[in-house]
């Protein structure tokens, strides 16, 4: 009951502000218009779907089995993380405010939702399937190359590591909030920071996307920016991994713009696609 409520909650605010989002930034018309015309959408973007779908099936699998071969690898990080940073945590949180955990609560939980799926629409809108498809690519590319990185290294966050010096302000102040986060995620997985590694990729691509969306650069810019500090500030993650999470932005938004460039989308449905419905 609890999990239904926050992700309703979740799912309530981050609507909101798709909404506002899409009617400023992109036009009612316009996304109608896109709408009327989603199956070319969807058709020039479907080889980079089915990929992004396999690896987040793969990283939800991950869940259960990743932990017992992570600990059978026995690469556990987390000291060496620690004796690289000392209490480095400890002293962003030092500069601590009730309204500036909220802030950054807020942004963690949901700008970083928003973050996500706002550029899906938003490149959905645009005549030309390019932009879709570099970004679902580099989604792929993220949670694939972070999944790797969970199951290869073991790393716990300041938050477990040294818990008498890192406070853990998203679940002392939101409680509820780690009902969620445990569907998602595990302690364990902290090195890349994916939140980091995600947001900066959708700030990457708000860049190439500037001249259709420039509002968008400097909101995506100003979360992407907040979501990073957000994971340090609040406990989850240590500046290693923000710092894992830049360069693991950088490679996958480079592969995906490289794999769009080389195999293009499709313009029309396979011949073997298009001829299903008529065999039924």
């Amino acid at each position: 009951m609890v999990l239904l409520e926050t992700f309703l909650t979740l799912a309530a605010y981050v609507l909101a502000m798709l909404a506002v989002g899409v009617a400023i930034e992109v036009g009612p018309r316009r996304f109608a218009a896109a709408v009327g015309d989603a199956r070319r959408r969807l058709v020039g973007v479907a080889p980079y779907v089915l990929p992004l779908l396999v690896v987040l099936g793969m990283r939800r699998l991950a869940l259960t089995v990743g932990p017992e071969l992570s600990w059978y690898l026995q690469w556990n990080v987390s000291g060496l993380i620690y004796s690289l940073e000392g209490a480095t945590i400890a002293t962003i949180q030092s500069l601590a405010t009730p309204a500036v955990t909220e802030y950054f609560v807020f942004v963690y939980l949901y700008g970083y939702v928003f973050l996500l799926v706002f550029p899906v629409l938003a490149y959905f809108a645009l005549e030309r399937s390019e932009r879709l498809a570099e970004l679902l690519a580099a989604y792929g590319l993220n949670y694939g190359l972070g999944l790797v990185c969970y199951v290869l290294f073991v790393s716990y966050g300041p938050r477990n590591v040294i818990p008498g010096l890192a406070d853990s302000l998203l679940f002392t102040t939101h409680p509820t909030a780690q009902h969620l986060t445990a569907e998602v995620n595990l302690p364990t997985n902290v090195f890349p920071s994916l939140h980091t590694s995600l947001s900066v990729t959708v700030a990457l691509f708000a860049w190439r996307t500037r001249r259709e969306y420039p509002g968008w650069l400097v909101v995506a810019g100003l979360l992407a920016a907040s979501v990073a500090v957000a994971t340090m500030y609040l406990g989850i993650h240590w500046v290693t991994d923000v710092v894992g999470g830049f360069a693991l932005a950088g490679v996958a938004y480079w592969g995906a713009v490289r794999a769009v460039e080389r195999y293009g989308c499709w313009q029309a449905l396979p011949s073997w696609l298009a001829d299903l419905p008529s065999r039924r």
